[in-house]
């Protein structure tokens, strides 16, 4: 480990033996014990006094985490946790064997499975307009990009955005953003809706709204901020569903890989149309249509995990391994390939989607399922 990785463990030591350690920071330092475990120096400089504090605070911890979640559940910091506690059981001959021989291992295995580490996405995306030409936002300087029928497009770092001009066309056009996996964008329509558009999605829309309904059509993920204008009804249609708005801010997640689409509302009042028939939610609701085209209303939903990808998080309450390495192959623009049989487990904790993959693997593999990198691809195995 590096001498900056022990300062950092020795800093929140301290913080935590005052007593002015944050909730994010302990769960930081319980980490640390894993990753520290081959750092002599940092164990040397632990007091027999610190040593017994310290595993009194973490083994009450440990207890309140553990009675938080039931069954399978499993936070990100399960196996650190674990590691604690058995530590405490041994006492502190147990502690030093347990940080420097078998974390240690372990650590050193899991470098040489993760070597071939996978940069994190970023600002990218592909805009293609009316006339079918494509522009790769990503590559082009801020500044105005093209006119069309009286609309400019602007891009503005990672925000493109639509402004009408005096001279408006009545003419509908129609331009696609497209970001790939391991892209997002940021786009702010012609009547002042705001767009955030996750990885491996699209979004269809007119470059001006001129009749009496704003219409766009997405595939993949997106959270609206819709400009509200009671006389022009904001829809959102996806393969499967249309979403009716007049003002208000929501999430849609309408992956094809994914098993439902789920509109979520944080603001104003949604309805959502299928085949089948429809449904209204209310802020802290969650849609959820099935392949099938059958509606459920899901209440008290949480919100920051459905909106963590916007806020530039990985933030999972009870999913399963499946689930989350969707969303990682999504945003690190890999291959996942299962191997044996995978512990039906489910997780909860967030990292920074800024984090490498090897840092989001190392923090899984906390709670007992291996990884290792090939190339683009990610073998998950037990």
């Amino acid at each position: 480990m590096s001498s900056q990785l022990t300062k950092e463990f020795l800093k929140l030591k301290k913080k935590f033996l005052n007593g002015t350690a944050s909730p994010a920071e302990i769960q930081l330092l319980e980490q640390y014990y894993d990753l520290f475990a081959d750092e002599a120096d940092a164990v040397n400089q632990l007091t027999e006094l610190e040593i017994e504090i310290l595993e009194s605070r973490l083994k009450e911890s440990i207890t309140n985490r553990i009675r938080e979640k039931e069954n399978k559940t499993v936070p990100f910091y399960r196996g650190t946790l674990m590691r604690a506690a058995a530590a405490l059981i041994f006492i502190s001959v147990g502690v030093y064997f347990l940080y420097n021989h078998y974390a240690g291992r372990q650590q050193m295995e899991a470098n040489n499975r993760l070597k071939n580490d996978v940069a994190p996405g970023g600002n990218k995306a592909t805009l293609t307009l009316a006339n079918g030409s494509t522009l790769i936002l990503n590559n082009i300087k801020n500044g105005n990009l093209a006119t069309q029928a009286g609309t400019r497009v602007i891009k503005q770092d990672s925000e493109l955005s639509y402004k009408t001009t005096a001279a408006q066309s009545s003419m509908v056009s129609y331009n696609t953003i497209t970001t790939p996996k391991g892209g997002q964008f940021q786009l702010v329509l012609a009547d002042g809706t705001k767009v955030w558009l996750n990885a491996a999605s699209s979004l269809r829309f007119p470059t001006a709204f001129t009749g009496k309904d704003r219409v766009v059509e997405l595939a993949g993920e997106a959270y609206f901020e819709v400009a509200k204008n009671k006389d022009k009804p904001f829809n959102v249609k996806t393969a499967t569903q249309t979403v009716q708005v007049l003002g208000t801010h929501f999430n849609i997640n309408a992956y094809s890989n994914e098993s439902t689409v789920n509109t979520t509302l944080l603001e104003g009042s949604v309805k959502v149309y299928s085949v089948n028939g429809d449904v209204q939610i209310k802020p802290g609701q969650q849609s959820v249509l099935t392949n099938s085209g059958s509606f459920a209303i899901k209440d008290d939903q949480d919100i920051d995990e459905v909106i963590a990808w916007k806020n530039g998080m990985f933030q999972f309450n009870e999913a399963d391994i499946q689930t989350i390495m969707r969303q990682i192959a999504r945003w690190y623009d890999i291959d996942v390939e299962f191997k044996g049989t995978i512990p039906a487990y489910t997780y909860h904790g967030k990292i920074s989607r800024n984090s490498n993959a090897s840092q989001v693997l190392k923090i899984l593999e906390i709670s007992g399922i291996n990884f290792t990198i090939e190339g683009r691809k990610i073998i998950v195995k037990q």
